[in-house]
């Protein structure tokens, strides 16, 4: 027997609640005292590998008290398909024996009374976990845990068809993280010019052929974060709130949860293609490490990085080999001793694996193509895209500088530029077996979490940018026509524009009251101002982008969650920090932020700092093979097996290739 006990009980507690949010949850996934992870209502891709997990959980106090605090350790659990006779998950999936019976407690809170108290629950475990088992034959499963003389907690599973032939040799998955229709309506209002209400140019977007919607609850919340939804889009697993390819369980260890195959480890696998991710975030960030991530903590920066090159530690599971082009921001995990895992120079652990090293844009634009490229060019994210072109004073402040020296980081690529060194990389690397790409405009969500709507339209305009100049560079390359190409998001914001704002008139307002009269709605909105030349400014930026961004009429816009803050519509010269800690611990209005401008107030709880995400559902744009499969409105899941299928990665055996040497290495 394996007996575990958690040292951390409360934290634990604190990280099961949170997961669940004001709802607490003994554990999401968990609806009686059995649990069986993967839970009930779960697809799987064929042959796609996985882990099982089954707990029976014994409260000691609280409203589901039970059994003295003392689990059933002689629980059994079986599996059918389509109605056939049962047989135990050892026999089904030809297990040699029983895997070994762990225990551990844990803690929680069941509300916020308890929570107040500072009275946790007390729960024993026993469990057993079942490592890399794959379905192949498509169908329906029944999965039943028996436990305590005559509970049953059933799952039901289903196994998506097979799809074995291969009808996109590539595929480009833009994720703007954070955007929703909303915001690419308004990005559009600001960059492309309107004439008696018709647009003279559109966005790239607009020009797709096919447009869905994706609804992006999570397994046990219907607000989403960035890791168990970019988990979801890679997976076709929903997990939880801060849990990246796996099912959260209630283990003390964050690494041991049952563990799902993601999109590229199975690409690679089984085509032996290339793959690579682009981010204007920290690379450890949620979206481009929950490729390859496997821990219910996002914030474990020291082991998604790892498992990026060198994946699951301790754990049969196969590896990707390492990704072929990788760029992005967050050296502080790379250098040694700042941060990084174990620290380790990742640098060194990078190139000692054949990758070029950039930490600028000359050097990566003078990189390798044949070789696999490691990109990393600034501390922290991204500076934004307003702030790389527009207000450019703002960087000269920074010590964000990659190597470590101290100072800001000079010659940033921008995601246009590390989108298309990434393309020209895993173009020649992967060669007849085709690429993989995922690139994030990461801050279109981190500024809508400060509020700072122009830096977020900023990003997004970027990332519309890039979307154009990759179909160029695929039409010159001659592989748009075998490239599918999607362009979604994780989650939504609740954002919109609802007038415009006479900046010149609030200005000269001395109270809350009189400056909220500046606001136009209806007839009094009026006509955008962004795409008129300001006079004796010129930004460089080219088409596409706004010629002024500040504009005496501004758009007026807002989320429908905010902290307390001050609202003065229109661009700022520095990016915002919209509420401050006050004396008790709980955010107010900052002062140094907009202070001509109107107090808003919040309708968040005080301990929260910025706005956060939203229940709305996102759209997908698609182009290319399978682009047609992409229309209507599905759950956040059916991305994966879109793309999956279309890769032809449901297969009916254990297909496997030598992960290292994919195409012509």
């Amino acid at each position: 027997m394996l007996l575990k006990t958690n040292a951390a009980a409360l934290c634990l507690a604190a990280s099961l609640s949170a997961v669940s949010a004001q709802t607490f949850q003994r554990l999401g996934t968990c609806p009686d005292l059995g649990c069986v992870l993967p839970p009930d209502q779960q697809d799987f891709l064929p042959g796609q590998e996985f882990d099982i997990r089954f707990e029976v959980h014994a409260p000691k106090n609280g409203s589901e008290a039970y059994n003295n605090g003392v689990p059933d350790d002689k629980f059994t659990a079986t599996i059918s398909k389509d109605g056939k006779p049962a047989k135990s998950i050892a026999d089904f999936f030809k297990q040699k024996g029983e895997p070994a019976l762990e225990k551990w407690t844990f803690q929680w809170y069941e509300d916020l009374f308890a929570q107040d108290a500072k009275t946790p629950s007390v729960v024993n475990v026993a469990s057993k976990a079942y490592r890399r088992v794959a379905l192949y034959e498509p169908g329906d499963y029944t999965v039943t845990l028996n436990y305590y003389g005559g509970k049953k907690t059933v799952a039901k599973w289903t196994v998506r068809p097979l799809a074995t032939k291969k009808k996109a040799k590539n595929v480009i998955f833009f994720i703007g993280d954070g955007m929703t229709t909303n915001m690419i309506t308004a990005a559009r209002l600001l960059a492309h010019k309107t004439v008696n209400g018709r647009y003279q140019s559109l966005l790239a977007l607009d020009k797709f052929p096919v447009l869905g919607h994706q609804m992006t609850h999570s397994v046990d919340t219907f607000i989403t974060d960035s890791a168990n939804s970019a988990s979801a889009l890679y997976s076709g697993h929903k997990s939880s709130v801060n849990a990246m390819g796996v099912y959260a369980d209630s283990s003390p260890d964050s690494e041991d949860d049952p563990k799902v195959e993601t999109i590229v480890e199975l690409l690679r696998r089984i085509w032996g293609s290339a793959w690579g991710a682009v981010s204007t975030a920290f690379i450890a960030d949620a979206t481009p490490t929950a490729l390859t991530a496997h821990t219910r903590l996002r914030s474990k920066y020291t082991v998604v990085v790892d498992q990026v090159l060198n994946g699951v530690r301790n754990y049969t599971w196969t590896k990707t080999g390492g990704p072929d082009a990788y760029f992005g921001g967050g050296a502080e995990q790379f250098i040694a001793g700042s941060g990084s895992p174990g620290g380790k120079d990742f640098y060194a652990e990078f190139a000692k694996k054949g990758y070029s090293v950039s930490w600028n844009k000359t050097a990566l634009l003078a990189a390798p193509n044949d070789q696999r490229a490691l990109g990393i060019f600034c501390k922290s994210n991204f500076p934004v895209w307003l702030d790389r072109n527009v207000f450019t004073d703002n960087l000269a402040t920074l010590k964000n500088d990659p190597s470590g020296a101290d100072g800001p980081a000079k010659d940033l690529p921008g995601l246009k530029e590390m989108t298309l060194k990434a393309i020209d990389v895993l173009h020649t690397r992967g060669g007849k077996n085709g690429f993989f790409l995922m690139s994030e405009a990461a801050s279109i969500d981190k500024q809508m979490h400060a509020l700072d709507y122009d830096r977020a339209l900023g990003d997004l305009l970027e990332l519309d940018d890039t979307v154009r100049a990759t179909i160029e560079k695929l039409k010159a390359l001659k592989i748009l026509d075998e490239t599918l190409i999607v362009v979604s998001a994780d989650h939504g914001h609740g954002f919109d524009v609802f007038g415009s704002s006479d900046t010149k008139y609030a200005a000269a307002q001395h109270d809350d009251r009189h400056k909220r009269n500046a606001v136009g709605v209806y007839q009094n909105s009026g006509l955008s101002q962004y795409t008129q030349p300001k006079e004796g400014v010129s930004y460089g930026t080219g088409a596409n982008f706004p010629l002024n961004w500040d504009p005496r009429y501004v758009i007026a816009a807002g989320l429908g969650a905010n902290p307390d803050h001050r609202e003065l519509f229109g661009v700022g010269q520095k990016p915002r920090t919209p509420a401050s800690v006050g004396a008790d611990g709980s955010y107010y209005v900052n002062p140094s932020d907009r202070p001509n401008g109107f107090v808003v107030n919040g309708t968040l709880p005080t301990n929260e700092a910025q706005g956060v995400h939203s229940l709305t559902d996102v759209p997908v744009y698609a182009m290319g093979p399978c682009q047609d499969t992409f229309g209507g409105t599905y759950s956040n899941i059916d991305v994966f097996f879109k793309i999956a299928g279309c890769l032809g990665l449901g297969q009916p055996t254990n297909k496997t290739q030598t992960v290292d040497k994919p195409g012509h290495h």
